[in-house]
């Protein structure tokens, strides 16, 4: 077994990892844990569906916004950005 792929956990239940393998690793990266009875594999999430999902989460979280204006009020500057638009 190459020793530079080996992983320690230490007292404090956190795994050491081997350098290059940090060296792979960034911050914010989020990792899936898949369990077999004789290994833990880590499968790296995309970023975008991390950020989709943290977002999700965020905007539920929200409460409305009183200054939003309504569909109706966004239709009236919608038309009259138009007008603007075509008179010139």
């Amino acid at each position: 077994m190459d020793a530079s792929r080996i992983a320690t956990v230490t007292a404090e239940h956190k795994l050491q990892f081997p350098p290059e393998i940090l060296a792979k690793l960034r911050p914010g990266d989020r990792y899936q844990f898949s369990l077999t009875e004789t290994e833990i594999i880590l499968t790296k999430i995309p970023l975008s569906q991390t950020d989709l999902d943290e977002f999700l989460e965020h905007l539920e979280e929200l409460e409305p916004n009183p200054n939003q204006p309504t569909l109706q009020e966004i239709s009236e500057i919608v038309k009259e950005v138009r007008q603007e638009l075509w008179s010139n």
